[in-house]
């Protein structure tokens, strides 16, 4: 069992290759699909291929769908190894990356903007709407945290969970009240709601791509902790853990990166459920085999999920979020027979 499941990570790298260039062929506009691998090709360096590819099919490619991949493959990995850290370090298989707020504090910043700067935003160097909705998220998990920690949070991440479902729902009130009085941007907002990556550019990418890494690698050095936690925290202490500190490290980190990402694809539900559940089904609840293969399953999934968005409804889109909960909502419930029956 141990050496089947060494190779994993491999499949997993070869799946995220695949389904990345799966994201490049696939589109309603563009070369045909069997042309792009053909022209990738032909941009590496040393080698000639005629591709057949006229210059504006491949600034296609190139400039519309290859960050649009790029971003997926960003989202989806943090959204995934965050959804993994946060169920590992509170025990709760049923926590996602949005718990604490971060969802609800970005969906708050971004409905500011679009309400009391849509006149301005033009003149403004640089969107605000990804800078306010990750300040707002990191600002609503911080707050959570307090309170949690107020009340003993510190010492039960239950009672942690419990804050974030009391602000989570004082925020969602808040972006609720200035909607009614704001309904010309209910749409746009709406939208943002929904989840896309249909405006993704390489700006999006650099601009995200930091934050991401950092909070990658503060999870994967945590990786062994996180194991301890899976024993209980009591144990995890007798073992020399020191809990407390691990876990506003874990919730920091997942934290930051989960605001980065939703910053710029807005709420994209279900992939830290239904990606690290997955995992753990086919190679086991080590964490460290698990965070590893988030971050490459979790980019996978979520670049073959906007697939769908991208055709089934040409020349318009299906947002990706609608696609995620199409398919992360049985795998819930799911999961949720599956504990019932276990008890």
């Amino acid at each position: 069992m141990a050496d089947r499941r060494s190779w994993w990570l491999p499949v997993g790298v070869v799946a995220l290759v695949a389904a990345a260039l799966a994201g490049l062929m696939i589109g309603p506009a563009g070369p045909p699909s069997w042309r792009v691998p053909l022209a990738l090709l032909d941009h590496f360096p040393l080698i000639d291929v005629e591709s057949g590819v006229s210059t504006a099919e491949w600034n296609i490619v190139w400039r519309i769908r290859a960050p649009r991949v790029a971003l997926g493959i960003i989202v989806g990995a943090m959204l995934s190894v965050a959804g993994a850290a946060y169920q590992g370090v509170f025990r709760n298989p049923l926590v996602d990356p949005y718990q604490l707020g971060a969802a609800a504090g970005a969906g708050l910043g971004a409905t500011l903007v679009y309400t009391g700067l849509r006149d301005v935003t033009e003149s403004w160097v640089f969107d605000p709407a990804p800078v306010v909705a990750f300040v707002f998220a990191v600002a609503t998990v911080f707050v959570t945290y307090v309170v949690g920690a107020a009340f003993g949070g510190h010492g039960s991440s239950v009672r942690l969970v419990l804050a974030g479902v009391a602000v989570v729902s004082f925020v969602t009130a808040v972006q609720t009240f200035i909607l009614q009085r704001n309904v010309e941007v209910v749409r746009e907002v709406y939208s943002w709601i929904l989840g896309r990556l249909s405006t993704a550019n390489w700006g999006d990418v650099v601009m995200v791509l930091p934050y991401v890494t950092i909070s990658m690698v503060v999870l994967l050095l945590h990786r062994r902790h996180l194991d301890l936690f899976r024993v209980g925290e009591d144990e995890a202490a007798t073992l020399g853990a020191p809990v407390a500190r691990v876990r506003l490290i874990v919730v920091i980190a997942a934290t930051l990166g989960t605001a980065a990402v939703v910053s710029v694809s807005g709420l994209i539900g279900f992939v830290g459920i239904v990606v690290p559940h997955m995992i753990r089904l086919l190679a086991g609840a080590s964490y460290r085999r698990l965070l590893p293969l988030s971050i490459v399953l979790g980019g996978a999934f979520l670049v073959l999920a906007d697939i769908p968005g991208r055709v089934l409804t040409d020349p318009a889109e299906t947002p990706i979020g609608v696609v995620t909960a199409f398919f992360g909502a049985p795998f819930f419930v799911f999961i949720l027979r599956s504990r019932s029956a276990a008890k």
